[in-house]
């Protein structure tokens, strides 16, 4: 799943596709590297982000999803918490709702994806972007992030959303410390027993520069890492600001663990 920020404030490259015709470049770049999706947000959710309406929002990312969808670019998400968000960007084209904020309790986002047959990441945060990183506080982390994604899973079932349709999120770096996202990264094993695909975003964030010293834009090696780890223990959608070289470390996984390169 490559990365589409169509913001002037995202974490590591915001403003650099802010223009409609270069985030429409970069996608369709991302997709000839490799990406099998496109997660296209137009509002930041790094930790003190400012959030933007609903109106700015579609403002942004509009004209990078028609641009997209005309151009026959992959699958394409949304990453939102807005439900009218969410629902402009289906309209035109995209299939997925990537719900970053699912600690929701108005249920209008859950029936829109159920009315839609849209595929829906449910995506753990603890608390708002803008104070998530105040003393996040967890008993047991990988226990209550369970616990979250079982209640979850009841909740979308009896709203009638098909469990197909469902994607997990731990949401590393969203209201978690550095050994909180360790622990979850440890932990991947007890999620990717849940009877949903497991997603993962670790790309550039801010965890892996606390454990290395690189800047944002030299976490690439440390990104890689996680990646593999966590291919190893069964997580399938990998969310990243660097597609080809996440393709290329999962195909050599690939080759090892089948005992040969691809035909």
């Amino acid at each position: 799943m490559g990365i589409v920020n169509v913001t002037p404030d995202s974490f590591s490259d915001g403003g650099a596709f802010l223009d409609p015709e270069r985030a429409i470049s970069h996608g369709l770049r991302m997709a000839a590297e490799g990406a099998d999706l496109l997660d296209i947000g137009g509002e930041s959710t790094r930790p003190g982000a400012c959030p933007v309406s609903g109106e700015e929002e579609l403002r942004r990312v509009l004209p990078v999803i028609q641009g997209l969808v005309a151009a026959g670019g992959p699958i394409l998400s949304i990453d939102t918490r807005h439900t009218e968000v969410a629902a402009a960007a289906l309209r035109a084209g995209v299939s997925i709702v990537n719900d970053v904020q699912a600690n929701r309790t108005d249920p209008r986002l859950w029936e829109l994806v159920r009315d839609t047959g849209a595929g829906y990441v449910c995506m753990h945060m603890q608390g708002e972007p803008a104070g998530m990183q105040d003393g996040p506080h967890y008993q047991q982390v990988t226990r209550e992030i369970l616990a979250f994604f079982h209640e979850r899973i009841e909740r979308l079932g009896r709203l009638g959303v098909d469990p197909a349709q469902v994607v997990m999120d731990p949401g590393i770096g969203f209201g978690k410390t550095v050994q909180h996202n360790l622990e979850l990264l440890r932990d991947l094993g007890d999620f990717t027993r849940l009877p949903h695909p497991i997603l993962l975003g670790v790309s550039r964030k801010s965890f892996l520069g606390r454990v290395t010293g690189a800047a944002t834009c030299d976490r690439l090696a440390a990104g890689l890492a996680c990646t593999v780890w966590a291919a190893r223990l069964g997580v399938r959608i990998f969310r990243t600001h660097e597609v080809l070289p996440t393709v290329q470390a999962l195909q050599i996984l690939s080759a090892i663990e089948s005992g040969g390169a691809p035909a």
